[in-house]
C-alpha cells in the first residue's frame, strides 16, 4: 500500500444514495466494504463526513436562520451520519470509535488527538464528527484539521465524480480532467476542490489531496494502492 495512514473525507450528500434526503443504508454498506477491504490489508482510516444530507448551516443561514444557530445545528448532523457510518462499519466487522468535537458523552469520545492515534495504530477506523466544534468552518476545514492533527499521509475526497475538472462534467461534456495540479493552479484557475480555509491549510502544511469517485467499486483500494485514478492535488 501506498499509504499507511488516509483521512477519506465524504460528502453528506453522498450518503443519500440515489435517495433526495437522508441515508441509504445500502450506500453505507457498500461504503463499509470498501473500507474494510483496505483496513485488512493494514491501511489505518480516518474518516470525515459532512451532513448536507440532512441540514447545512449556510442554507439555513441563507434562509434568515442566525449562522451559529445553523451551523451548531450542521455539526449535530454530522454526528448523526458518523452514527450511522459507525453502524454499517461494524455490521461489516470493522472496530471503530466515533469522535465528536463537541461534547456528547452518551454516544461518542470526545476529540483527544492522542487517544484518536491509539485507536489508529490498534487497527480501529476512527470516525470524526461535529466538525471543528466551532461555527463557520466547513467539514472540508475538519478533515484537513484532524488529517494533520493525526498525521495522515493524504487526504482522500470521496465524490461521485472521477476528479477535478476544468468546469463542470456534469453540465459541460467537454470538461477536461486534471490527472494531476499544483495547489497554486487550483487557485489561479478558481477551481473548487475545497474551501479555501480548507485548502490553504493543506497547501501550508504540504498535504495532498487525492479527489476520486467513491461510487465506485474497488476505487478506495486503487487509490490507496497508488494507482493513478482521480486527480491528486500537491505542491
Amino acid at each position: 500500500m501506498k499509504y499507511k495512514r488516509i483521512l477519506l473525507k465524504l460528502s453528506g450528500e453522498a450518503l443519500m444514495g440515489n435517495r433526495q434526503y437522508g441515508i441509504d443504508p445500502e450506500r453505507l454498506s457498500e461504503y463499509a466494504q470498501e473500507i474494510k477491504a483496505v483496513t485488512e490489508k493494514g491501511v489505518e482510516v480516518a474518516i470525515v463526513i459532512g451532513g448536507g444530507n440532512i441540514f447545512r448551516g449556510v442554507a439555513g443561514a441563507m434562509n434568515g436562520m442566525d449562522r451559529v444557530q445553523g451551523d451548531h445545528m450542521g455539526m449535530l448532523a454530522t454526528v448523526i451520519n458518523g452514527l450511522a457510518l459507525q453502524q454499517a462499519l461494524e455490521d461489516a466487522d470493522i472496530k471503530t470509535r466515533l469522535q465528536t468535537a463537541i461534547k456528547i458523552n452518551e454516544v461518542a469520545e470526545p476529540f483527544i488527538r492522542r487517544k484518536a492515534m491509539s485507536h489508529l495504530r490498534k487497527g480501529r477506523v476512527v470516525i470524526f464528527g461535529g466538525g471543528t466544534g466551532n461555527p463557520y468552518f466547513t467539514t472540508d476545514s475538519a478533515a484537513v484539521l484532524r488529517a494533520i492533527e493525526i498525521e495522515a499521509d493524504v487526504i482522500l475526497k470521496g465524490t461521485r465524480v472521477d476528479g477535478i475538472y476544468n468546469t463542470d462534467p456534469e453540465k459541460d461534456s467537454a470538461a477536461i480532467k486534471f490527472d494531476h495540479i499544483t495547489f497554486d493552479d487550483v487557485l489561479r484557475k478558481g477551481l473548487k476542490v475545497m474551501d479555501t480555509t480548507a485548502f490553504t491549510l493543506s497547501q501550508e502544511n504540504d498535504l495532498p489531496i487525492i479527489v476520486f469517485d467513491m461510487n465506485t467499486k474497488g476505487n478506495l483500494m486503487k487509490v490507496v494502492s497508488g494507482e493513478k485514478i482521480g486527480t491528486q492535488v500537491s505542491l
